[in-house]
């Protein structure tokens, strides 16, 4: 319970000086956005928070204005055709998960967390309630997302995100935060196509052969 309210504050401060110390990099990438694709600069999403509670998570909008709409990006075939320019380096660099700085100040995110399901992603949000993982405020990054992020299927990040509850604690905290630095500067677990996109990817093969 201590540790929780010492989260929580160091979300709040750590969020703070995210937003001074980054608002360079916003309005570059506002700008960018902007000019070379059709559409507003934040992609606005409906995405479940702590105790199943809805909330809208703000990011930069890496993909067209004619995408469908509250599908995961694992559903759309051929999801790179939907991604701009810009859009490409945002998501290799997670660069468009920036915005979420701004979750974060306010309470609906914190840091370190499972990551926010998508408002209609039923399997994910069941296979969480099997951990507790729904009972706690989602993250910026996560534990499954050190350990396969975007390769991962439904069943085993939902094991992760219960594992991180079941030791939630500062030293897996601080495990994930350095363990994400490392992951983006290797760009490891990033696949367009999302969640289990190369297990999709495999069965797919087997079917042509």
């Amino acid at each position: 319970m201590i540790y929780k309210g010492f989260k929580r504050m160091m979300d709040f401060l750590l969020s703070l000086i995210g937003i001074i110390l980054l608002l360079p990099l916003f309005i570059i990438f506002s700008l960018l956005i902007k000019l070379t694709s059709k559409g507003p600069i934040f992609f606005k999403q409906k995405r479940v928070g702590k105790n199943k509670k809805l909330f809208t998570m703000l990011k930069f909008r890496t993909m067209r204005i004619d995408t469908p709409k509250d599908i995961p990006t694992h559903m759309l075939e051929n999801p790179e055709q939907w991604i701009t320019k810009v859009g490409k380096f945002l998501r290799k660099t997670s660069l468009d998960e920036l915005p979420q700085i701004l979750n974060i100040f306010v309470g609906q995110m914190s840091i370190i967390g499972p990551r926010p399901a998508l408002w209609n992603q039923d399997d994910l949000i069941v296979e969480r309630d099997k951990y507790k993982a729904n009972n706690v405020r989602p993250g910026l990054t996560g534990y499954a997302q050190i350990h396969g992020r975007d390769e991962l299927p439904i069943v085993e990040k939902a094991k992760l995100d219960g594992y991180y509850i079941e030791n939630f604690g500062i030293w897996i905290d601080i495990k994930t935060f350095f363990g994400t630095i490392k992951s983006i500067f290797k760009s490891e677990g990033i696949v367009e196509g999302g969640t289990g996109a190369l297990e999709n990817k495999e069965k797919q093969n087997e079917v042509n052969l």
